[in-house]
């Protein structure tokens, strides 16, 4: 059965990418299942799943780097050009910043002047101007994933597909290449997001889809994720805090020295809790409407076990 993730169309109503029903296999092994999805022009769509659920599969095939599959991709643009950003860096680290940005852009067709005013306007937006003269070896694993990015975008593609682009870096890195993102986002770029990072996609994409063992299990906006599976929840934290009724409720859970308790009337429930403290004298540290989150509502999906 296929599975299509229904998606509102870009602003002029274009999409970017059409992909429909995608299987893959590595031997006897199904690595991705009647994936179809489309994409407007101009979303940053990520594509959430913990290592090993066939992201990076997906992603090589809609980059074009693996050709040996069954279904169809398609861009809507046939001019359209692709900037992939790899999860494994690939840069020559006995070459300079600046001389791997070169390699990249003649690999792309840029010469000459428009070549040498490329590779600085690149080094400027990935914030290593200063170091283009330095080897690669000499970075740190923050500066050489955003010199990965660097070399993906010389071209000025506008569709960005990134995979895991912040695995293993610094937070100021991490913060610098949201930063990156957001100003690709204002380019009008397309941007396909690729991360076991939960956190991540919920901060910088618009449209999410959740993939395990191969398959799409979800999809649509995150804000509509959000709400269609948010469970109404409260945190409370502090002495002699909460009722036996509640403390015993099988809808309650201990969490960082607190409990975590769902209801379908929190309010309610907070008011319980408050008058409860009131007769018992009992202090309240923390009490609080629990905000749901794109990695619970992936678990409660797919299991909560990791998966080799």
């Amino acid at each position: 059965m296929k599975f299509w993730h229904t998606i509102k169309k870009g602003k002029d109503g274009v999409l970017m990418l059409i992909a429909d029903d995608i299987n893959k296999y590595y031997g006897n092994k199904k690595v991705l299942s009647n994936v179809s999805f489309n994409i407007p022009e101009g979303a940053c769509y990520g594509l959430v799943g913990l290592n090993g659920a066939g992201k990076s599969t997906l992603i090589k095939i809609i980059a074009s780097v693996i050709h040996n599959y069954s279904g169809k991709v398609q861009l809507s643009d046939n001019s359209a050009r692709i900037g992939y950003v790899p999860q494994e860096i690939s840069l020559e680290e006995s070459l300079t910043a600046s001389d791997n940005l070169s390699f990249f852009g003649r690999l792309y067709g840029l010469r000459g002047k428009e070549l040498e005013k490329r590779t600085d306007e690149v080094l400027e937006k990935v914030g290593l101007a200063e170091r283009k003269k330095d080897k690669v070896k000499t970075f740190s694993g923050g500066m050489k994933r955003r010199l990965n990015i660097g070399c993906a975008i010389i071209h000025e593609p506008n569709l960005i597909i990134m995979d895991e682009p912040t695995v293993g870096i610094d937070p100021q890195s991490r913060k610098y290449i949201f930063t990156m993102i957001e100003q690709f986002k204002k380019d009008n770029c397309t941007i396909i997001y690729a991360s076991h990072y939960m956190e991540e996609i919920e901060r910088i994409c618009e449209e999410a889809a959740f993939i395990d063992n191969g398959k799409f299990v979800e999809s649509g906006s995150v804000n509509h994720l959000l709400q269609k599976y948010a469970i109404p929840t409260i945190y409370v934290k502090g002495e002699n805090c909460l009722p036996d009724e509640l403390r015993t409720s099988s809808s309650t859970k201990e969490k960082n020295g607190g409990y975590l308790i769902t209801s379908n009337n929190p309010l309610a429930e907070m008011r319980k809790i408050i008058n409860f403290c009131k007769e018992s004298r009992g202090e309240i540290e923390r009490l609080e409407l629990v905000k749901p989150k794109l990695e619970d509502i992936f678990f409660s999906l797919t299991g909560s076990q990791l998966r080799d």
